[in-house]
Parts: C-alpha cells; structure tokens; sequence
C-alpha cells in the first residue's frame, strides 16, 4: 500500500509519541503525506489499529490522532474513518486511556477550548490520563450523534472471516501478560524475539509486502463441461487438399562452367597461365559475361592478375565497365606500381573501349612521377623508354590531347631529353 520510504516516515512519526505533541506529529504528517498520499498512510494505520498487539499504546494514541486530524481542516462528514473511531471508542475490550481519548477527538471538532489535550504528547496524556470522572457512552448513543457523518457500512465478503490472519498471537505468552507492558518486551527480549527495532521491521513489512486482512481460502471452480462436437468441425483431422506440384527448372543444373572459371582466375592470381587456359577463360567469357561476377576478382587482388596475366586482366576490365565497382577497379590500377604489363593493360584498355579522361590522365601523372623517383639509372632508363613509347601510342592514336599534358610532357621530356632521343621519339 505504501513504499519503504513513506513506511520509515510513518513509523518516525508514530514513535514520536513520547517526546513530540501530537499537534506537531499530526501537522508533520501533512506536510509530508500531504492530500494525494494520505489516504494510503491512514489506510495502512487503520490495518494496524485493528490488531491491539502491534502498536504500543502512545503509538496508538498517535495514530487515533493523525486518523482524526488529518481531516480537521474539511467537513466532518469527509473524514472516511469516523465510523472507526466511533467503534474504537466504544471498544470495551480497549484501554480506557484509549477510549478517552478518542471521544475527545471527536467531541474536539468544532471546539477550540477543548483542542488544548493535543498539545501534548501521547506519553504525557497516559501518565495524567484520570479515568474515575470519566462517563462513556454507548455505541447508539454516539452514532445518532454522529449520524450525519457515519458512512453507511460497507459490503463484507462472506468469506472475509473464513481467511487466516497473518497476524496471530504467541502462545508462548501468558494470556495475562499485556502486550503493550514492560513485561511483555522483557519476555520477548529474553527469548531473543522481538524488540524495538524487530517491531519496527516487522511492521514495516506487513505495510510493504503483505495486508493484515489475511489469506483467504481459493476460490474454486468447475471444470465447464466439452461442448458437444458440430459436424465438419474436424475436417482438419483428415485434409482434403489438392495441390499442385511445381517443377524447378534450376533444378540439377550445370554449374561447373562457373567454378571453372573462378579456379582459373585463381591460378591467375598467382601465375602465369598456359595458352590453353586463356583461351578457355577467353570462351567462358564470351559465352556468358555475367561469370565475370563471380569469378572471385576484386579490386584488392586486380594488381596480382595485372602482373601474372595482363590480357586476362584486360578481358576480365571490359565485361566490367558496366558495372558498379569499375571505378574502385580504375583507382587501384592507376595507383600501383608502374610496369610493363600495367602500362600494356592500359594500353589495350584505351583501344578497346573509352576509359575517362580523369584516370589516363592520372595513370600518365603516375608514369611520370615513378620515373623520377627511381634511383637505379639501369631501370630508369628503361622505365623511361617505356613511358615514352607509352605516350607516343597514346598521341598516335588520339587518345590523349597533348595541350592537356603540356606542361608535365613538356618537362618530362627536357629532362630525360638524352633518353627520348636514343628511343626515337619526337
């Protein structure tokens, strides 16, 4: 009903009784339950009250208070508890301490005079309590009284008083023994049971986890009878179905011509293949482009089939000019290594199919600068004689504009102009 935190802060407050007035409990209770959770807190202090055994006696009288005074500020016939302390008050099985007080809270609304008893503590009212000048009247008596502000009894559960309380009585306990006196907390300490901070806990666990209304019995039905089985209700028991089989025409098909090329092009990776195996990647190509998808090449392994095998590798970059990664494949050509085959490889490129600008020129860039950065004299040399014969085909056969190049050719070839003059080249 209510949380640990809310649990403590009751608890704080009934504990209170000794020391603070019951004025200033009942204010501190409204400031901090305030009008959302109080209804929760006084619901869990009614439960309590209920059982006589839970509560010391200033806890009672202190929980009697905040149940009346809670609701003092509104009209009487608001408070839903008056009905409660009505029968509290004429409980003669309850202290008579008890049952004064109660019957001044009541007779205390609407009278200023009379409010001066909550001023104090719930202690202090026991010890001065006097019960020789006190009358106290019957239950009728009270409740025509109270008329206009009783509620009318609520529906009782016939099986609420077939429930087991879980809040029973030690029998180990004298009956005369009270369990509200010093003797009863010093029978319970010696047998290590129960003490202040025990009360407390076990109290605070009934308001968290359990309700002190008991464990009711479980209410037990029948099994309902089977309804009575229509005809066609179990078709499903035995189907009659009539479906049509379809034939997959992929079925057992052919797939060697695919692996076959993908095993070649992965011998290619690796080495130079024999004129036949050429041919035969060349015709697997031919009769079905679309292997060259899945022949198992991808950019990061192009370099490797450029140097082993280059007119395989030109073969394999033309069925892919149309396809999506031809530019990745472009990118890693003309950033590797300068050498005869790559420059072959591009060369064949240029005359079979339109490559763009961006990469010749790029790949031409790259020629040139990879023949200024060697060092060895012997495979520069050579490496020039190559970029030169490379270019000239390039201009021959118009593929390159060389106003577009002027300035990188116009230096390249002042200085390797002894180079260009033992190769030919104009």
């Amino acid at each position: 009903m209510i949380g640990i935190e809310e649990t403590r802060v009751l608890l704080a407050l009934l504990n209170g009784g000794e020391q603070r007035t019951l004025d200033e409990i009942v204010t501190d209770f409204n400031s901090k339950f305030g009008n959302r959770n109080a209804f929760n807190a006084c619901c869990s202090l009614s439960m309590l009250l209920e059982n006589k055994q839970l509560l010391k006696p200033h806890q009672r009288l202190v929980a009697f208070a905040i149940l009346h005074q809670s609701y003092s500020s509104q009209q009487p016939s608001t408070n839903p508890y008056i009905s409660f302390l009505l029968k509290a008050a004429c409980d003669e099985e309850a202290d008579k301490v008890e049952r004064a007080f109660i019957l001044q809270l009541l007779g205390a609304a609407g009278a200023s005079d009379s409010k001066e008893f909550i001023k104090q503590s719930a202690a202090d009212y026991i010890k001065s309590f006097d019960p020789s000048s006190l009358v106290f009247p019957q239950f009728e008596q009270l409740q025509q009284q109270y008329s206009d502000k009783v509620y009318p009894e609520p529906y009782k559960c016939l099986l609420k008083n077939a429930s087991v309380k879980n809040v029973i009585s030690d029998p180990d306990l004298s009956l005369g023994c009270d369990a509200n006196s010093p003797e009863f907390d010093l029978q319970m300490g010696a047998k290590s049971m129960i003490g202040s901070g025990d009360r407390d806990e076990m109290i605070s666990g009934l308001l968290q986890n359990l309700s002190l209304e008991g464990l009711g019995p479980r209410w037990m039905r029948p099994v309902p009878p089977r309804l009575p089985v229509q005809d066609g209700e179990l078709v499903w028991l035995n189907p009659d179905n009539s479906h049509e089989l379809l034939w997959d025409f992929g079925m057992c098909a052919d797939t060697s011509r695919g692996a076959a090329v993908k095993d070649l092009i992965a011998k290619a990776l690796k080495g130079a293949l024999a004129p036949a195996q050429q041919e035969q990647v060349f015709l697997e190509l031919a009769n079905d482009p679309k292997l060259v998808y899945h022949c198992g090449l991808t950019p990061r392994k192009l370099p490797e089939l450029v140097e082993n095998n280059p007119l395989i590798a030109v073969e394999v970059l033309i069925k892919l000019m149309n396809s999506a990664e031809i530019a990745e494949y472009f990118t890693v050509l003309v950033n590797m290594d300068m050498s005869l085959h790559s420059m072959e490889v591009v060369n064949r490129l240029t005359q079979a199919v339109e490559l763009p600008t961006e990469f010749v020129h790029m790949y031409i860039t790259n020629c040139i600068s990879s023949c200024e950065n060697i060092k060895d004299k012997y495979m520069q040399n050579r490496l020039v004689r190559l970029v030169c014969v490379f270019l000239q085909s390039l201009i021959r056969n118009k593929i390159i504009n060389v106003q577009d190049l002027f300035i990188e050719v116009q230096a390249f070839c002042i200085e390797f102009s002894r180079i260009r003059e033992a190769a030919g080249v104009e």
